[in-house]
C-alpha cells in the first residue's frame, strides 16, 4: 500500500491516476479520486495538469493528512488500490523495421558514423543521429539498411515511424507518435494517458533500461521528433530528413550522391553485368543523368538507353530528369493516371479514389496503379496500396498543371473528395447505425440500407461490412485520407464536404481513440460550419465533435470554449436537445476537471433544457433517457462536493429508469458503481459491498471486462486493512 504520508507516493499515485484516464475506467477512478482530493484538502481542487501540479498538490494532501487521521485513512483508501503499473510484459518485443533494399552500395562513411554514436560510451547524452542528404539520395534505404545489420544490438526490439503526411496540417505531432509508439509496446489503449507530457514520460520511462532501435523516417521538424528522445543508454534514435533539423541537439550525418564507381556497381547488382556492358555507349550520359541518386539509378535501370535518351530536366535535379523520361514513356491512360493521382499529397493511394478522380473504373485504376509502381513512379505499401516520393508528386503535379488544366485537375480532385467523404460516412454509418445525423449524406445511405454502393458514392471499401468493427477497421486504414480530403474541400470552398466529412469522423473517435489524427479535419469542420447551409444543427455539432477531440488529448481549456460555443449554435438554432448535450458535456469536462460546482449547475441546466422539449420538437423521444442520464450526472457531481445524501437520491432516480423502465444493463451496472463509489467515499464501505456485486453481476453477462476489472479494485477498497 502506497503510504498517504508520503508526498513523493502521493505523487506517484496523483501520476498514476491522470495517466489512466484515457479509458472509462480510468476516467471513473480520476472523477472518485477528485473528489477525496477535495475532501482531504478542505476545498475543491482542480486536476493537477503536468508534474509539478501533481507534487505541489501531493504536499497540500499530505499536510492535511498529518494533521487528521480520518483524512489520512480516506485518502490511504484510494490509494491502496493505486492503477497497476501500465508498463506491459518484456516478452511482447516490437519489431517493426521495415525491410531494407536488396542492393546496397557504398556508404561506408556515413555506417561508420552511425555506428560511432549508437555504440559510444555512455555519457548521460542522448544517442541520436539525423540522417540528411537530398531527394532520392537513398537516406531511408540507408538507414533501413543499418538497423538490419545491427538488430541483433537490440534484442527489445525496434519501432519504425513514417513521419510523412499529405499536407502540413495532417504530419504526425509527437502526440500522435507517442500513443502509436506506446500501443507497439503493448500498453493498453486505455492506459495511454490523454496528455502529451505524461505520454512522453510513461515512454521514456518504458525504455529505461531497455536496448532498443527507434527509427524516425522523413521528419520535417524537430518539434516531431524532441519528445520521443530519451536519454537511455541502450536506445539509439535514428532520425531521416532533408536536412538538419534546428532545434534538435543530434549527430549529423550527410549522405553524398554515389561516386560513378560505385553507382555502376549498383547498376550491375540491379541488372547484371551483360545488361550493363551492352549499354556500353549510353552508361556514361546515364551516369552523368542520375548524378549519383540511388532512386534515378534503380529507375534508370530498367531501360539503360531510353533513360540516357532522356532529356535533362530544369536545374539538374537527376530525380526529376529520370522520372521525366519514365513518364514520358507511359501510355496515354497511365500517364494520365499519374498526374491527376497526383493532385492532393494523398498519405495513400487506393483505386477507389483514383478511379473517381479519372473518371475510370476500379479496376483499370488498379492494373494502371500497379503499372505506375512497376515503373518505378509509385512506392508500393505493405498494406497494397501505393504513395507518391515527395519529388515524383510534385513532378506529376506540374504536368497535370501544364497538361489538363485548372479546370479538369479542379473537378477531378472533387471527384476524389467526394469519394473519400461518401465513403466515411457510409463506413460511420454502418459503425454507429444508432447515431443521430445531420449530413444528407446520411439520408442517402439510410434507403440504400445494407447493400453495398459503388463508383463515386464510396468504391468496394464502402461496401457491406461483416460487422461494426469491419467498418471502423475500414475508417481507421483510409482516416488520414479522410482528413486530408476534408482539408482539400476546405481549400475549394465546399463547407458541405467539409462538415459532413468531418462529422463522419465520430466513430474513428468513438471507437477507434484516433482523437490525434481528425483534430485537423474537426478544426476545419468548426471554420466551414458558418457557411454550411443544409441545416442549422451543423454548428453546433461541429463545436462539439472537436471538443469532444480535444477533451480526450487533454485540451481541456480548448474544450470549454468550444462547448460554449456549440451551446450557443444550438440556442440559435432554436435546437433544444443539441443545445442540452452541449451543457452535459461541458459538465462532463468539468467533472474530469474536479471542478464540481461547475459541472453541477451544468447538469442542472441540461435537465431544464431537456424539460422544455415539447412533444413535436425534435429529439423529443430521447428525452426520458437523456434526464436519467442527467440525473446521474448530477449524483456524481454532488458526491464529489461531499453532498453523499443528495447524491444517492439523485443516484438511486437514475438507477430506477434503467432497471425498470428500460434494459439497459450496461448504464444500470455504471449507475450501480457510482453508487458504490459513493458509499466508499462517504465511509460506509459495507454498504458499497452488496452495490459492487449487483454491479458485477451485470457487467458478467456483458463481457465488460475492463469495468470489471475497476469493480475487483474498488472491492479491495471495502475490505478493512488486514493486521
Amino acid at each position: 500500500m502506497l503510504d498517504p504520508l508520503s508526498v513523493s507516493a502521493v505523487t506517484t499515485f496523483l501520476g498514476s491516476v491522470g495517466a489512466g484516464a484515457a479509458g472509462e475506467s480510468g476516467r471513473r477512478l480520476c472523477e472518485a479520486v477528485g473528489g477525496v482530493v477535495a475532501r482531504v484538502a478542505g476545498r475543491e481542487v482542480t486536476a493537477p495538469a503536468d508534474a509539478a501540479a501533481r507534487e505541489a498538490l501531493a504536499a497540500v494532501l499530505v499536510d492535511q493528512a498529518r494533521s487528521d487521521p480520518e483524512r489520512a485513512r480516506a485518502l490511504g483508501t484510494w490509494m491502496s488500490g493505486a492503477p497497476a503499473d501500465p508498463r506491459p510484459d518484456r516478452r511482447h518485443v516490437p519489431h517493426t523495421l521495415p525491410a531494407s533494399v536488396r542492393f546496397f552500395t557504398d556508404r561506408k562513411g556515413p555506417l561508420a558514423a552511425l555506428d560511432r554514436e549508437a555504440f559510444r560510451k555512455p555519457d548521460g547524452r542522448p544517442r541520436i543521429a539525423v540522417l540528411y542528404g537530398p531527394e532520392g539520395v537513398g537516406t531511408s534505404a540507408l538507414a533501413l539498411h543499418w538497423g538490419g545489420l545491427q538488430a541483433h544490438r537490440y534484442p527489445d526490439g525496434t519501432l519504425y515511424a513514417d513521419l510523412r503526411a499529405g499536407s502540413t496540417s495532417t504530419a504526425p505531432t509527437a502526440t500522435a507518435l507517442l500513443r502509436h509508439f506506446l500501443l507497439k509496446l503493448h500498453v493498453p489503449q486505455e492506459r495511454v494517458p490523454p496528455a502529451a507530457q505524461d505520454r512522453a514520460e510513461l515512454f521514456r520511462a518504458l525504455l529505461a533500461d531497455r536496448r532498443l532501435l527507434v527509427v524516425l523516417d522523413h521528419a520535417r521538424t524537430a518539434a516531431q521528433v524532441v519528445p520521443l528522445v530519451t536519454a537511455a543508454p541502450g536506445v539509439f534514435t535514428l532520425v531521416v530528413a532533408r536536412r538538419p533539423l534546428t532545434g534538435l541537439d543530434a549527430r549529423p550525418v550527410l549522405v553524398d550522391p554515389l561516386g560513378d564507381k560505385d553507382a555502376k556497381r549498383l547498376l550491375v547488382d540491379l541488372v547484371g553485368k551483360q545488361a550493363v556492358a551492352a549499354a556500353r555507349a549510353t552508361l556514361p550520359s546515364v551516369l552523368e543523368r542520375c548524378a549519383g541518386s540511388p532512386f534515378a539509378l534503380r529507375a534508370a535501370a530498367t531501360d539503360l538507353a531510353g533513360a540516357a535518351t532522356a532529356p535533362p530536366a530544369a536545374g539538374g535535379d537527376p530525380v526529376r530528369t529520370v522520372v521525366d523520361g519514365l513518364y514520358r514513356r507511359l501510355a496515354a491512360p497511365a500517364a494520365r493516371v499519374y498526374r491527376l493521382a497526383a493532385l492532393r499529397a494523398w498519405p495513400a493511394l487506393d483505386p477507389g479514389p483514383v478511379a473517381a478522380a479519372a473518371g475510370i473504373g476500379e479496376p483499370e485504376a488498379r492494373d494502371l496503379l500497379a503499372e505506375l509502381a512497376q515503373h518505378g513512379l509509385l512506392e508500393p505499401a505493405p498494406d497494397g496500396r501505393y504513395r507518391f516520393r515527395p519529388a515524383v508528386r510534385a513532378h506529376a503535379a506540374d504536368a497535370a498543371a501544364r497538361e489538363d488544366g485548372v479546370a479538369a485537375c479542379a473537378a477531378a480532385l472533387r471527384r476524389a473528395v467526394e469519394w473519400y467523404v461518401s465513403f466515411a460516412v457510409r463506413a460511420d454509418h454502418a459503425a454507429l447505425p444508432q447515431r443521430w445525423h445531420i449530413g444528407p449524406r446520411y439520408d442517402r445511405y439510410d434507403r440504400l440500407g445494407a447493400d453495398g454502393v459503388s463508383g463515386a458514392d464510396g468504391g468496394a471499401l464502402a461496401g457491406r461490412y461483416e460487422d461494426e468493427g469491419a467498418a471502423i477497421a475500414a475508417l481507421t486504414a483510409e482516416a488520414d485520407n479522410i482528413v486530408e480530403a476534408v482539408l482539400a474541400a476546405e481549400e475549394f470552398d465546399d463547407p458541405a464536404a467539409v462538415c459532413e466529412g468531418a462529422e463522419a469522423l465520430w466513430a474513428l473517435q468513438l471507437k477507434a481513440g484516433c482523437h490525434d489524427t481528425v483534430l485537423p479535419a474537426l478544426r476545419a469542420g468548426v471554420r466551414a460550419a458558418p457557411a454550411y447551409h443544409g441545416d442549422p444543427r451543423m454548428a453546433g455539432r461541429m463545436h462539439t465533435q472537436l471538443a469532444l477531440a480535444l477533451i480526450e488529448s487533454a485540451g481541456y481549456e480548448e474544450a470549454g470554449r468550444e462547448l460554449a460555443a456549440a451551446a450557443r449554435a444550438e440556442e440559435a438554432a432554436g435546437h433544444l436537445r443539441g443545445r442540452a448535450t452541449a451543457v452535459e458535456t461541458l459538465g462532463l469536462l468539468r467533472l474530469r476537471e474536479w471542478r464540481f460546482a461547475e459541472a453541477l449547475s451544468c447538469f442542472e441546466q441540461a435537465g431544464l433544457l431537456l424539460a422544455r422539449i415539447g412533444p413535436d420538437d425534435d429529439g423529443r423521444e430521447d428525452v426520458p433517457r437523456a434526464t436519467a442520464l442527467v440525473e446521474r450526472h448530477q449524483g456524481r457531481a454532488l458526491r464529489g462536493l461531499g453532498r453523499f445524501e443528495e447524491a444517492r437520491q439523485r443516484l438511486d432516480t437514475a438507477l430506477a429508469y434503467f432497471e425498470q423502465t428500460t434494459d439497459e444493463p450496461y448504464n444500470a451496472a455504471r449507475v450501480l458503481t457510482d453508487l458504490a463509489e459513493t458509499d466508499l467515499m462517504a465511509g460506509d464501505a459495507p454498504a458499497a459491498l452488496p452495490l459492487i456485486d449487483r454491479a458485477a453481476t451485470l457487467l458478467g453477462a456483458q463481457h465488460a471486462t475492463v469495468h470489471l476489472d475497476y469493480l475487483a479494485a474498488l472491492r479491495l477498497r471495502c475490505r478493512p486493512e488486514q493486521p
